[in-house]
């Protein structure tokens, strides 16, 4: 079985400061481009990928319409009695959650108003610091007093629109959000407010959310790392000499700071679930098409997924009860089956198989492989089984998903080539090589995300849910000079990407979730991976792992509600 496992670690050379401006520029001169284009593209996997030979055809969205339809009769979530089973569980200290926020406003122990204030000086205060967090791009203080007030109002009244009401939730700066501009982390885009709230945050407003503000990002979203040279590098609250991941890493900071329960992130290549992972959060990626992207900046379209980072598990399932389901705005989000939110607080896991690629399963740091098995122990303990399931094509699955959404951004930002210069130069580098891909790569790629798709249909068809680690390594340290300059280390990004990739390609959901913490007291995460439209079974194996997963509080936090 493990003859198949064809993924490795890469030894790649590291740059940063002048030697990666260097690097950047004999890229962008024509004379010396090609001379460096040829290793580029083999450390990337593209000279491999012209390689393989293959026949299938070419799938271009991951959009799971049969098992949609073979799923028309599910019972819709009820969003009533889903509030009311969130608002009875028991807080899971440490974190505030949401149904916290909502039982201390009907308690009278707190308010709207002075929870927009505490929020804004603790963000304030965690960029006040030698090494500043930098988790929000930008903050409206008028617009979030206004909300404020408007939903002290109704709370006061016995009105309020739904239990998110007042509570404090962050939106990437990859989706628009009026009275802000949609930067998607550059220095040039988003110079002009939104004409309007993006689907989910439209959603969201109308559940009585109070929008803080837009979470900062690594520029476009083109590498899980922290780097953002424009508004400042994202550290992680865990300590701050590491970054948060990537992209929405400043989703991920605001959440583990305490700023809010739960923030609005955006997964092309595991973009929820690795920030998520690297703060000790939990972070869901839903099936292609099961969130609308509608408002959401044109980076990669088949690719995109928008969906929740939070404290919880009842924190994710109640913002992704609240954004998930049709929206006609999205095409791709029209076919889906309804919403489903199943026994997801159902402890007793008798019946659940647990798939296991064990070569997979331990390419990873000891401290996060032990961890993961720790876990996988205590989930047996409450009733699943373990089955050893074979994936084969890893390594062709991580490359192809590299080439579409490298592709894919490089095409979107062709769009934007008047402020090449203005780009960092990591990002730089990484859409060079977008660009560099030919047609026929791409075609390539597609023919390889069809095989992925039955690739993980067939071990579905013997598992219920796929087990991982989330991340291959836990947060790593921002490099010397790297918070002013940036820095490019492929290796340690195919570490962090190694389990999250199948889910972009194939569009299947993943949820990531805290296991531990390793020996320098950063945390540990695992994934689980599910069949299309199944997030309530995902939502389930989180929450059984949350039961009996002991939390700890970053040494940067702010505790909102106590003051």
């Amino acid at each position: 079985m493990t003859d198949s496992y064809n993924l490795s670690s890469l030894d790649l050379p590291k740059l940063n400061g002048r030697a990666l401006r260097l690097f950047a520029s004999l890229l962008d001169n024509g004379a010396t481009r090609g001379l460096l284009l040829g290793q580029l593209l083999k450390q990337g996997g593209v000279l491999d990928l012209r390689q393989l030979q293959f026949s299938d055809t070419p799938t271009f969205y991951p959009s799971s319409l049969d098992e949609a339809d073979a799923q028309r009769d599910a019972t819709p979530v009820n969003w009533d009695a889903l509030q009311g089973r969130i608002a009875d569980l028991p807080n899971r200290e440490p974190y505030a959650s949401s149904a916290d926020y909502a039982r201390a406003y009907r308690d009278g122990t707190a308010d709207p108003e002075t929870v927009a204030e505490a929020v804004l000086s603790a963000i304030a205060a965690g960029d006040d610091d030698e090494r500043p967090l930098r988790a929000f791009r930008a903050t409206d203080r008028d617009d979030l007093m206004k909300m404020a007030r408007a939903s002290a109002e109704r709370l006061a009244a016995g009105r309020p629109l739904s239990l998110l009401d007042g509570v404090p939730v962050a939106v990437k700066d990859e989706v628009d959000q009026v009275p802000y501009g949609t930067t998607v982390g550059t220095s040039f885009m988003g110079k002009e407010p939104a004409k309007e709230d993006a689907t989910i945050v439209a959603r969201l407003r109308a559940a009585g959310a109070m929008l803080i503000g837009k979470t900062n990002m690594h520029e476009i979203g083109i590498n899980p790392d922290g780097f953002n040279q424009h508004y400042g590098t994202i550290r992680n609250p865990y300590n701050l000499d590491c970054h948060a991941g990537g992209s929405s890493n400043g989703s991920a900071a605001a959440v583990a700071a305490g700023f809010c329960p739960v923030a609005i992130g955006a997964d092309g290549g595991g973009s929820i679930r690795i920030p998520a992972a690297l703060t000790g959060l939990v972070g869901l990626k839903a099936t292609f098409g099961r969130v609308s992207e509608h408002g959401a900046a044109p980076l990669t379209w088949s690719m995109g997924h928008l969906g929740p980072i939070g404290a919880t598990v009842g924190d994710v399932a109640l913002v992704y009860a609240c954004i998930a389901g049709p929206d006609e705005r999205d095409p791709q989000s029209l076919r889906q089956p309804p919403v489903s939110l199943n026994r997801w607080t159902d402890t007793d896991l008798k019946g659940v198989r647990l798939g296991i690629f064990r070569p997979w399963f331990e390419h990873a740091d000891p401290a996060i492989v032990e961890d993961c098995w720790q876990t996988v122990r205590q989930l047996v303990d409450m009733g699943a089984t373990i089955h050893d399931i074979e994936i084969p094509e890893l390594n062709e699955i991580r490359i192809a998903q590299a080439v579409t959404i490298l592709a894919e951004m490089a095409n979107n930002m062709a769009l934007h080539a008047d402020h090449w210069s203005e780009l960092a130069p990591s990002t730089r580098v990484n859409l060079t090589l977008g660009k560099a891909t030919t047609s026929i790569d791409y075609l390539q790629a597609q023919r390889v995300r069809t095989r992925a798709i039955e690739h993980f249909r067939r071990a579905f068809r013997q598992v219920d849910v796929i087990l991982t680690p989330a991340t291959a390594v836990t947060a790593p340290e921002i490099p010397r000079g790297g918070a002013r300059d940036g820095w490019s280390d492929l290796g340690t990004v195919t570490e962090l990407m190694r389990f999250a990739m199948p889910g972009n390609l194939t569009g299947l959901p993943a949820i990531a979730f805290p296991t531990g913490y390793d020996s320098r007291g950063l945390p540990t995460s695992m994934q689980a991976m599910g069949r299309p439209w199944e997030e309530d079974l995902l939502l389930r194996v989180a929450f059984a792992a949350e039961q009996i997963t002991a939390r700890r509080l970053p040494p940067v936090f702010y505790d909102i509600l106590k003051g």
